[in-house]
């Protein structure tokens, strides 16, 4: 099933906070990813919407994990890296250990150049600074110099992964911002953006009201009837 062009415009519009709140509705507690950041830092942030394709690593064993195994084409790392959809997000399983690389500059340009809607690993990156200058979104744990070969073996590609703790199935919607990055069900995707939008557009109004000096108390939540019919009629007002 693929990401619906409707669903992911309406995910571009709302916050992974949202998000999150309409997942708990639905029982899911676990589905943020912990630990990452925009590469560059939060003021870099912008939108990230797209399907996971994913990328895992274990523990590397020396002996075969040496620099010659980038000579193999079908190497899992540069595979993934030429392999994953344009529109889609790449998630690496790096174990939460950012003490070696994901990733470097020259490959996440590469995703980049092939249209790729974000990269997301649960290590770090090398080459942040390149990276963080990027026109594409990218989210770590923090900088790392020392490549990837020295603690992760790159395994699979588009296999169900941990990504900080939450877990990510190929095709999943992964949603970013400046908080964080998100992870929702392929299933339901559309049900969840609908339900963000009309969520996000209460919330709107209520930080309206709240800057205009109203109380929280009836407000949020709407426990007031009075709430309810001003909601409306804001709603009426800015098209919304």
């Amino acid at each position: 099933m693929s990401l619906n062009p409707e669903t992911r415009a309406k995910l571009k519009t709302v916050s992974t906070a949202t998000l999150a709140t309409a997942l708990y509705k639905r029982g899911l507690r676990n589905q943020m990813i912990q630990g990452v950041q925009p590469v560059g830092g939060r003021a870099r942030a912008e939108s990230m919407v797209g399907e996971a394709f994913t990328l895992r690593y274990m523990p590397a064993r020396e002996d075969l994990n040496q620099l010659t195994v980038f000579r193999d084409r079908a190497h899992p790392q540069r595979k993934a890296v030429e392999e994953c959809p344009p529109g889609a997000v790449m998630v690496m399983d790096s174990r939460k250990d950012p003490r070696a690389a994901s990733a470097g500059g020259i490959l996440v340009t590469r995703l980049q150049q092939r249209g790729v809607a974000g990269v997301v690993t649960d290590g770090g990156f090398r080459d942040s600074a390149e990276i963080g200058a990027l026109d594409m979104p990218a989210y770590h744990t923090r900088p790392s110099a020392p490549t990837n070969l020295t603690l992760h073996q790159a395994i699979d590609i588009n296999v169900p992964i941990g990504c900080g703790d939450a877990p990510v199935f190929p095709g999943d919607v992964i949603v970013g911002d400046a908080d964080g990055v998100i992870v929702i069900p392929a299933h339901l995707a559309d049900e969840i953006a609908a339900e963000a939008v009309e969520m996000t557009a209460f919330e709107d109004f209520v930080t309206e009201e709240v800057r205009g000096g109203r109380s929280i108390l009836g407000l949020y939540p709407a426990t007031d009837e009075q709430t309810l019919t001003d909601f409306a009629a804001w709603r009426q007002r800015n098209g919304r």
